[in-house]
């Protein structure tokens, strides 16, 4: 019987692996897969012969970052400082971050290089595959064409990784021996853990309460990785013990946990903060997704009319869109672009747009962005990941701009949904790209009905190995919708600092 065994690849584009039965093994060389379809594991270049528009069989691993801020006409609106609302300085952010991170976060350049380190570790599941999910058109008798970008493959297990290892690696380069921050599900404190051990760095995480104790799978892989972690609000930093005298059952939020975690570091001289998601330089190191994906999307010979991402922060949505939307700009193409959020934490559907601060405790300088309200606390969903009051400022604008629209979906659907993507595509999804999933199945039954044979592209971010327990809650009908009440918004937005 043959059989085949990868290995490391060897370069960007190229992979060994062997070939043969039991009785004797034969080497040879296979191009990358980072094009695959789903019923059938056929080579990028089998499928470029089907489109008859392109002849490569492999892609390559940008070697450069895209900032979205130098393509827009209309500037997106400065952080300003929490106590003077004037516009920060590079000397404000210091204390938090590496000089290299402060010039990204504010640059106006298109494109950032990619350091030659960073590369090498991204070259360990980069390129990452786009999927062509026939088996799922099949179920859904649709005429669309559905693709994902499938970034599970990575260490952690998510697109998180994208970030955490440049952040990781500008961290090291100056000399800073700490760093902590804040995460939701686990998978951007995965992510930072992982990256953390590459460098030499020592890692502080503040889990936020629910997702700690219901993912204890993430916690065991952040300490694999050397990390601390704490459950948020904790008792080691005043905000924790703020919100715990308040509400000692609080189940936390990603708000008091960056709170927390932004605390240590501004007392600790070799602590530097690191953040998953919201700011423009995380949002600049996750274009990696978006920038192979127009490569493989042109390889395939298709052109997205839609583009769908779930957001919470906005990282992995920003990821995917933000290149797509540069050449809609340009003029050479027109996608709806869509972001999908949780129906009990709607930032972009629900919120005010207005100046607030990306933590509970009003420690961050103040962000333009779609708000709850920064002491909103989000009732305990499933996709932690997505709990988050605000939504990224870039994000936000090029919202406000008119270049994306925003839904909101209930939890039960989007479960629903991953079902039906796991029992057809075999990949069992994080609870927050189910939101993505079933926006996307909604579309794709809007084509069964209007007979529109749609390209829908999808951001498929993460793996669910680890949130098995929300599917047994699914599975068992235990799991219900929860909404946000309208009298806490109205509450949480009233505090949302008055910026003229």
């Amino acid at each position: 019987m043959a059989s085949q065994l990868l290995l490391t690849p060897n370069s960007v584009t190229s992979k060994v692996f062997f070939t043969g039965d039991c009785q004797g093994l034969t080497l040879r060389k296979k191009p990358n897969q980072a094009t695959r379809v789903s019923n059938g594991f056929s080579l990028r270049a089998k499928a470029a012969l089907r489109s008859n528009n392109n002849n490569k069989s492999s892609v390559e691993i940008p070697n450069q970052w895209y900032n979205l801020v130098a393509d827009l006409s209309v500037k997106p609106p400065p952080p300003l400082h929490p106590k003077t609302f004037e516009p920060i300085k590079p000397e404000d952010l210091s204390h938090l971050f590496p000089n290299e991170l402060i010039k990204q976060e504010a640059t106006q350049e298109r494109f950032i290089d990619i350091p030659e380190e960073v590369l090498e570790i991204y070259k360990l599941w980069r390129p990452t595959p786009l999927i062509r999910a026939k088996r799922l058109e099949k179920l859904l008798q649709t005429p669309a064409r559905i693709y994902f970008k499938y970034e599970g493959g990575s260490p952690a297990g998510s697109h998180k990784p994208n970030t955490a290892v440049p952040q990781a690696y500008y961290n090291a380069k100056e000399g800073v021996k700490n760093v902590v921050t804040e995460t939701g599900a686990g998978q951007w404190g995965s992510s930072l853990a992982f990256a953390s051990s590459l460098f030499g760095l020592d890692c502080e995480v503040w889990q936020v309460a629910n997702s700690y104790h219901q993912k204890p799978y993430r916690r065991l892989m952040m300490q694999t990785w050397g990390a601390k972690v704490h459950p948020s609000p904790s008792d080691l930093t005043e905000a924790g013990r703020r919100i715990l005298e308040f509400d000692p059952s609080s189940p936390g939020s990603l708000g008091i946990a960056i709170s927390e975690a932004v605390e240590v570091a501004a007392r600790n001289e070799d602590t530097k903060y690191c953040l998953g998601s919201v700011l423009n330089h995380v949002l600049l190191h996750q274009t990696i997704i978006g920038e192979e994906c127009i490569q493989q999307m042109e390889n395939f010979g298709e052109t997205p009319d839609i583009i769908i991402g779930c957001t919470g922060g906005g990282s992995n949505f920003a990821g995917l869109s933000f290149p797509f939307i540069r050449e809609k700009l340009k003029g050479k193409i027109n996608p709806v672009i869509r972001a999908v959020e949780p129906s009990a934490c709607p930032s972009l559907t629900k919120g005010v747009y207005a100046y607030d601060f990306g933590d509970t405790a009003g420690l961050t300088p103040l962000m333009k962005m779609h708000t709850l309200g920064h002491d909103f606390i989000p009732d305990p969903i499933h996709a932690g990941g997505l709990r988050y009051h605000g939504m990224a400022p870039l994000i936000s604008h090029v919202y406000e701009q008119g270049y994306m629209e925003a839904i909101s979906i209930p939890q039960i659907e989007c479960f629903q949904g991953a079902i039906q993507f796991a029992r057809t595509e075999g990949i069992i999804p994080a609870p927050e790209p189910t939101h993505a999933i079933a926006a996307t199945i909604r579309e794709a039954i809007r084509c069964r009905e209007t007979g529109e044979a749609k390209v829908i592209l999808m951001a498929m971010c993460g793996h669910g190995h680890f949130d098995l327990t929300s599917y047994d809650k699914y599975l068992k009908g235990e799991l219900v919708d929860l909404s946000f009440s309208e009298e806490k918004i109205r509450e949480s937005l009233s505090k949302v600092p008055h910026v003229v």
